[in-house]
């Protein structure tokens, strides 16, 4: 075994980010799947956000395959932007299909790949503005 006789000032770490583009490039490549209803005085319903990443490809450096797309899988869910993004798109959806505003109490949000393709799910339950109110 080589013995070490000089060590490094400095620890190199390699980390990996979404970069400030992403969400807004990943969003706005998106097909919107929504149903829902008002059953009982609750909303019910969810929102599929479908993600063609080949489609990014004339914006991004990086290689839209199925190797990025899963690395983008395990970022997204991590990172707040695209969190806070995809929740405010499930309420539109879910407000648009209610006819009407919802406080919203639940979304519960998953991720899964497929090829290039990114399936965002969110499950939206909320009660209806005016039903709290009575």
């Amino acid at each position: 075994m080589a013995r070490a006789t000089q060590v490094s000032l400095f620890h190199r770490e390699i980390r990996t980010r979404l970069s400030s583009a992403a969400v807004e490039i990943l969003l706005g490549q998106a097909q919107i799947l929504s149903e829902g209803q008002i059953d009982c005085g609750l909303y019910g319903g969810s929102t599929m956000i479908t993600i063609d990443c080949s489609k990014a490809g004339s914006w991004v450096s990086d290689p839209c395959d199925s190797t990025t797309v899963r690395q983008l899988a395990d970022l997204l869910l991590g990172d707040d932007r695209f969190r806070a993004s995809a929740r405010d798109l499930g309420v539109r959806e879910a407000q648009r299909l209610a006819g009407q505003p919802l406080d919203t109490t639940q979304i519960e949000m998953s991720l899964r790949t497929a090829g290039t393709n990114l399936h965002v799910d969110l499950d939206v339950e909320a009660t209806p503005m005016q039903a709290r109110a009575s």
